[in-house]
């Protein structure tokens, strides 16, 4: 089983984490006039880029959110870095 770091609580095994979106994605706005065809691509379309990716993942128990870069060809994790300011890295 793969194993993520999680900045706050080390590392984890995979099922503990929830993948969020990728990172740079903006949302659609006003949301009350966004078009159901474009609410959709929102939040279904993906760039599934092969190589390194910079991801926002949460990792369930403490859930907190994060950046993580990986690399989609090895599975290996590049690196990963809190939203908090001054908050774990």
């Amino acid at each position: 089983m793969q194993s993520f770091p999680c900045p706050f609580c080390g590392p984890r095994p995979e099922p503990e984490f929830l993948f969020v979106t990728e990172m740079g994605k903006t949302r659609p706005e006003p949301a009350a006039e966004v078009s159901a065809p474009v609410w959709a691509a929102y939040l279904h379309d993906v760039k599934n880029i092969k190589g390194e990716v910079a991801e926002v993942w949460q990792h369930l128990p403490c859930g907190q959110l994060y950046l993580m870069r990986r690399d989609t060809t090895t599975m290996a994790v590049l690196g990963v870095q809190s939203f908090r300011k001054g908050g774990a890295a």
